[in-house]
């Protein structure tokens, strides 16, 4: 089935799912659980390594140590986007857990996937999580050692990137600084 999706005569034939009819699929039983909808698409997620899962722990406990009032940190939890429904590994997003009580977030401060074996699912989520105004997302490159940093999103995709690796730092908008020597040490 996969490769008949190599073919680009039937690529654009294939109908876009919308959220909310991924959300009845997933309410009917039809969607498996380890899977996420990415630009009206249907994807499998990937199982988590050891490495991945390290990472993710690392990144979360710095991120949730000087968490400002008011927002909250989500792990592996969807954001429902336009035509997406993507769980980040890590997310930041405004608001008390009572705001989300009926639906999920919309957008983000900050998305952080840490990518082992999906790095080119991760980097096509850059511009869904781009028109979905997320201010910041973190590509961590587990395999290298290195994080992508988008910013400045728009409708296009982000204006900027940067790649960060060992020796360097990262700051989140409230201050806090994450030394990459340590995260991948």
């Amino acid at each position: 089935m996969i490769e008949l999706l190599e073919r680009p005569a039937v690529r654009r034939q294939v109908a876009p799912l919308s959220v909310s009819g991924y959300h009845a699929l997933r309410d009917l039983g039809l969607v498996a659980v380890k899977t996420e909808l990415l630009n009206g698409v249907i994807v499998e997620k990937m199982t988590k390594s050891p490495l991945h899962t390290f990472l993710a722990h690392r990144l979360y406990d710095r991120l949730a140590a000087e968490l400002p009032a008011g927002y909250q940190l989500r792990k592996e939890d969807p954001l429902t986007l336009a035509a997406s429904e993507p769980e980040p590994d890590i997310a930041i997003v405004f608001g008390d857990i009572e705001r989300f009580r009926t639906r999920h977030p919309t957008t983000a401060e900050l998305v952080v996937e840490v990518a082992v074996t999906s790095v080119g699912v991760d980097r096509a989520k850059a511009g869904i999580y781009a028109m979905a105004g997320v201010s910041v997302y973190w590509l961590v490159l587990a395999e290298e050692g290195a994080v992508e940093v988008y910013s400045g999103p728009g409708p296009q995709g982000y204006r900027h990137r940067e790649t960060r690796g060992r020796g360097d730092t990262l700051e989140t908008w409230y201050g806090t600084l994450i030394h990459l020597d340590e995260v991948f040490a």
